[in-house]
C-alpha cells in the first residue's frame, strides 16, 4: 500500500509540473485510455501466471 501512495502522490506532483509549464500530460486523457492501460497490465500478469503453469 505504501508503494501505491508513493506513486499516486509522484503522479500528483509531475502532473501538477506539466500543468505549470503547460505541457501536454504523458497519461492518456480519458478513462478509456487508461483502462486500456490496466489491460495490457492485466495482460501481462495473465501471462506470466500461465507460464509459470506449464
Amino acid at each position: 500500500m505504501k508503494l501505491v501512495l508513493l506513486a499516486l502522490i509522484t503522479g500528483v506532483i509531475a502532473g501538477g509540473i506539466f500543468t505549470l509549464f503547460k505541457l501536454p500530460l504523458p497519461a492518456p486523457p480519458t478513462v478509456a485510455g487508461i483502462a486500456g492501460i490496466f489491460g495490457i497490465f492485466a495482460g501481462a500478469k495473465l501471462a506470466e501466471f500461465i507460464m509459470q503453469m506449464v
